[in-house]
This record gives C-alpha cells, structure tokens and sequence, in this order.
C-alpha cells in the first residue's frame, strides 16, 4: 500500500522539519527525491545520506526560494538529473513576526515570495509537464495561519491563506489532465522552529489543542505521503488539517 516505487519527486524545503520528513517518507515507499534547500547544505547532506541508506536516489538542489528564476530552475535541475518528475511537494516557506501597524513593505514582499511565490514558480513548472504527461501529484503545505490568521504575523497568515487559493485553482485547472492539487495545513508541530518557542507560550499553545500536544513532523508525512500516492487519485482541491483538533 501506498508504493511510489518507480516515482520521482521534488521536495522543497527539505533539509530539516516537515519537509525532511516528507523526503525520507516518500523515498521509504520508494521514490527517488530531489532535496532542495536553501542555505543548511550540512542537514541537507544528513538527509540525502538517509535517503540514500534507503537504496533511493537523493539529488541536492540549493536554491533562494525568494529568487524566482534561480527557483524555477532547480525543477530542470532536477528533471535532467533523475529523469521526469511525479510528485511536487511545495513546503519551503518562512514566518517573520511583526504587528500589522509596524509591519513593513519589504517584509510583506519577502514573506510572499517565500511562502506564496515560490510555490507558484515550481506550480508552473509542474502544470506543464505533468499535463503533457497526464499524471502527476503536486502537495502544497500551508497552515494553520491560512485559515484562523495568526496574531504578529498578517503577512504570514495572507501568504499560506494564498497558497490555498493557489490549491484550489491548480486542482480545478489541471484535473482534466489526471493531475491533482491538495493542501496540508498543519497546526503546532515539533520543528527548530517551535522548539525555540519559550515555555509559557508553548503551553498555552497545548492548551489550544483538543489532543494536547505538539504534532511530529513524521505525521504530516504520513498524510502527504498517501496524497503522493495511487490511492489518492481521487482526491483534489482538499484542504487537510493535521493540527490534534486545534480548529474543530
């Protein structure tokens, strides 16, 4: 069940977190994986070795997802290197935190080609080739934010709320061809990025969560991993929370 054997995709984002859990999931179920990252080529490296250890194919690509050219050019990268792709998994994304009424122009601009911008670049990019090919899964991961906004961060909440829309309009446009777009929006998950969250604000986060505790990463996987998969041929233009209840 749930086999990619014979598959390739591309998983943005994927040096450490939710992204590296996506990677090492699909790889485990036997796809080869283009590993892009940004700037941790150390951790990218860990993950490739995994990946690897697996008897899969791991491919670096390093790329700033705020610049759109050199974005866009890693899916070629990619392709020349594994051969055409199956799966587009689009987690690369960041959060800044500032109030709406200090929040400037410039960090409104970066936070969109980071979250919303990137995604497009490479949505692009899979919109063509997998409706030549007729198949092809692309997996957006967005947020908690996107839905219920988040307090500091506006532009982080718009962005991941776009990406929704972006979901959407890819499944509508593209089902004809075989091709499905679904959503991932996780709510508090166990990553270097919440593990800096100080103690207080932690627990009034678990405090928020009907299953009362952080997510793993290893869970969000779980999901895009079948939404990668034959099994979910079905399903497009969903929006999926894995958040332990934290929006029922």
């Amino acid at each position: 069940m749930f086999s990619l054997e014979g598959k390739r995709a591309l998983v943005t984002g994927a040096s450490r977190g939710i992204g590296r859990a996506i990677a090492v999931a699909l790889a485990t179920a036997g796809a080869d994986i283009a590993l892009h990252f940004h700037q941790n080529e150390e951790a990218a490296r860990e993950v490739q070795s995994e990946i690897e250890g697996l008897g899969r194919r791991a491919l670096l690509v390093q790329a700033d997802a705020r610049d759109f050219n050199a974005y866009s050019a890693i899916w070629d990268e990619a392709e020349k290197t594994l051969g055409p792709l199956d799966i587009l998994v689009n987690n690369a994304g960041g959060l800044s935190h500032s109030f709406l009424g200090l929040l400037g122009e410039k960090s409104w601009d970066e936070t969109f080609d980071l979250n919303l911008k990137s995604a497009f670049a490479l949505s692009k990019k899979a919109a063509r080739a997998f409706s030549r090919r007729k198949s092809g899964r692309i997996i957006n991961i967005s947020s908690q934010a996107a839905q219920s906004g988040e307090v500091m961060a506006a532009h982080y909440s718009a962005a991941k709320a776009g990406l929704l829309g972006l979901t959407k309009a890819s499944a509508r446009e593209l089902a004809s061809y075989g091709v499905t777009c679904n959503a991932i929006c996780p709510g508090f998950i166990d990553t270097d990025l919440t593990a800096s969250t100080e103690a207080t604000r932690r627990e009034k986060q678990i405090a928020l969560v009907p299953l009362g505790r952080f997510g793993k990463p290893s869970e969000v996987a779980a999901l895009a991993l079948y939404l990668a998969s034959e099994e979910a041929a079905y399903v497009t233009g969903q929006i999926f929370a894995v958040d332990g209840g934290l929006r029922i």
